[in-house]
């Protein structure tokens, strides 16, 4: 039987990619996610595994496209900013197709920002944020057993998809602590790393080349093609959502993440005094799952979407839901979430209850 152990967000998460196999782990510091490398530093040696401080983010996301290409299970993680600098390179790994895992532990932007929390890194993470036609596989968890979960699961969908995931949290996740439990996820069939990793393939005597460069443009439009391809399969299977109290709800709230904590609990205040308020929890931002906004019950009034930005979710709400509710925000931002007061006074204000 498994343990519950108290843990730090950001440890906890590392811990998670230790048990998922994670070996080889490249980063750069900067807050508030340095808990992630730091643990790391101690605990990869444990294993027999490799921590290595890069000399920058731009240099720690070419040594993932490295160390991705050798079919070894590899990792970084950072923040807003550093997400930013390794853009290239995730747009290079994602041409190359190969897995690797990316946490984003976001705080306040634009630029610098702050340390503290936010969700202003959603259009960078679903969009895919640098070059290129290319897309992240992307989950949001809103505890740290999610976390957990989410982590171990993550580095088999990137080698399922050859493709790079990306664990999205913030700053508060990064630095609570709870207690979590380390379950060893259902096993999933994966591709042969003989056929497409640099280091399997080596041993059996073939040649492997890994790149993203296609010069002839008939060449890279059927590559384009073929991870379009994949990214609908992505789409078809991988789609996570929660759906709390929406059968008989007439006003839906729209909220991911550690805000969903904030949202559910508001949820709950409201059904006690007798309004039918539900919320749809997106696990996976991208894929998203549009299906549960597209088939809102009758019931439903309005939608509220809530977030620690400046409203960057509602457009995928909105794609969801079409025209047949109404779609309104309640967001805060500079490192500040959402109260459960704010967020019931505005279903008032909409409601008029």
């Amino acid at each position: 039987m498994s343990e519950r152990v108290l843990m730090k967000g950001n440890e906890a998460l590392a811990e998670a990619a230790v048990r998922a196999g994670c070996r080889y782990f490249f980063g750069y510091p900067i807050t508030p996610q340095n808990e992630i490398p730091e643990y790391m530093s101690r605990r990869l040696p444990e294993v027999g595994g490799v921590y290595l401080q890069a000399e920058s983010e731009v240099a720690a996301i070419n040594m993932i496209f490295g160390g991705a290409g050798t079919g070894e299970r590899v990792m970084t993680s950072s923040s807003s900013p550093g997400i930013s600098l390794m853009s290239e390179g995730i747009s290079y790994i994602a041409g190359a197709e190969l897995p690797c895992v990316l946490m984003n532990i976001v705080r306040g932007g634009p630029g610098l920002g702050s340390i503290l929390p936010a969700q202003s890194d959603y259009f960078q993470a679903t969009r895919g944020g640098g070059h290129g036609d290319y897309r992240l596989l992307v989950l949001a968890p809103s505890t740290l057993q999610e976390g957990v979960d989410l982590t171990m699961l993550a580095f088999d969908l990137a080698e399922k998809y050859k493709n790079p995931v990306m664990i999205l949290g913030d700053g508060f996740m990064g630095q609570m602590m709870e207690a979590v439990e380390f379950r060893t996820p259902e096993p999933m069939e994966l591709p042969d790393k003989r056929d497409w990793a640099v280091g399997y393939m080596e041993r059996r005597g073939t040649r492997a080349l890994v790149k993203s460069l296609y010069l002839d443009p008939e060449e890279l439009e059927r590559h384009n093609m073929k991870l379009q391809a994949k990214y609908r399969e992505m789409e078809k299977n991988e789609v996570r959502y929660e759906s709390y109290r929406t059968d008989d709800a007439e006003i839906v709230l729209a909220a991911y993440g550690t805000t969903a904590r904030i949202a559910r609990s508001a949820v709950g205040e409201l059904r006690r005094e007798g309004l039918r308020v539900g919320m749809i929890r997106p696990i996976s931002v991208y894929p998203f799952p549009y299906a549960p906004f597209e088939n809102l019950p009758r019931s439903v009034k309005n939608v509220l979407v809530v977030e620690m930005s400046c409203g960057q979710m509602i457009d995928d709400v909105r794609i969801g839901v079409g025209r047949t509710v109404p779609v309104h925000f309640c967001g805060r931002v500079g490192g500040i979430a959402p109260s459960v007061d704010e967020i019931e006074a505005r279903i008032r204000e909409i409601t008029g209850k």
